[in-house]
């Protein structure tokens, strides 16, 4: 956030006054401009997510100290594939150029992705979906990148299982299939690899390997209850074919997991 309101109204407060309470109220006054600038300039448009959604892909571009042409790449071919009018286009470019400024804090926008979100899980997944594009534009994620990534994921309550099975779903996993990009010894950052295999079945699922019948069933149900396409309501096209996509991998792991279990 810019605090050049804050440090103009705090020096016109002393200059008027001489005092330091003259100062604190033309601080306070100074920051409330501030704020409200903020919020115009981040003000959400085409139903409250597009505006935070790119200036959190700007910040999560930015997080480990430069940006690429892939980044960028992606970014405005999001920006085309959600079909954004010039109005709509020109304030996701803002937003995005606010997001990759050093001193821009992503937990404001992760915040009002979550208020955007509400309860709709369904809306959750599309959203990640997007920041995970970003997330693996260079490939293996930087540890920096990840926090934010996670970061959003808790603030929409998905789960770390849950969010390694969206990046399985984009072919990446994590030795073992578990720690979350953390190494089980402590010893440091352990970034998700490209899974030259194809997705782990469980992994999509967000399920142990030893699940009985009746919990992979109950899984694969809630999975594609969430991740249905003719729920997203009014999200742009783009966003549901990343929920078609994602059904798909969901049906495809039943599938795998049935025919190696032979049950129906």
């Amino acid at each position: 956030m810019n605090f050049s309101g804050t440090l103009i109204g705090a020096v016109i407060g002393m200059w008027l006054t001489h005092n330091l309470l003259g100062a604190l109220v033309g601080g306070a006054l100074g920051f409330m401009f501030d704020a409200s600038r903020q919020q115009r300039r981040r003000a959400p448009t085409q139903g409250g997510y597009v505006g935070p959604l790119f200036a959190l892909i700007g910040a999560v571009a930015k997080a480990d100290g430069r940006i690429s042409e892939a980044e960028i790449a992606i970014a405005e071919r999001m920006m085309s594939r959600m079909g954004l009018d010039q109005d709509a286009r020109r304030q996701a470019i803002e937003a995005f150029n606010e997001g990759k400024q050093p001193e821009f804090n992503a937990t404001q926008v992760i915040d009002e992705l979550r208020q955007w979100v509400g309860h709709r899980r369904d809306h959750a997944f599309p959203v990640i979906d997007v920041v995970i594009d970003t997330v693996l534009a260079e490939g293996a994620p930087s540890p920096e990148k990840m926090a934010i990534l996670r970061q959003l994921a808790f603030a929409l309550r998905v789960s770390d299982m849950e969010l390694m099975a969206l990046m399985a779903m984009k072919g990446y996993a994590w030795n073992g299939a578990t720690g979350g990009g953390r190494s089980h010894g402590g010893g440091g950052y352990v970034p998700p690899q490209r899974n030259t295999q194809g997705p782990d079945p469980y992994t999509v699922l967000g399920i142990q390997r030893d699940a009985d019948e009746r919990a992979v069933k109950r899984a694969y149900r809630k999975l594609i209850s969430e991740n249905h396409p003719d729920r997203l309501g009014d999200l742009p096209e783009d966003m549901r074919r990343g929920a078609e996509a994602r059904a798909s991998e969901i049906n495809a792991a039943y599938e795998r997991i049935k025919a190696e279990r032979g049950f129906k």
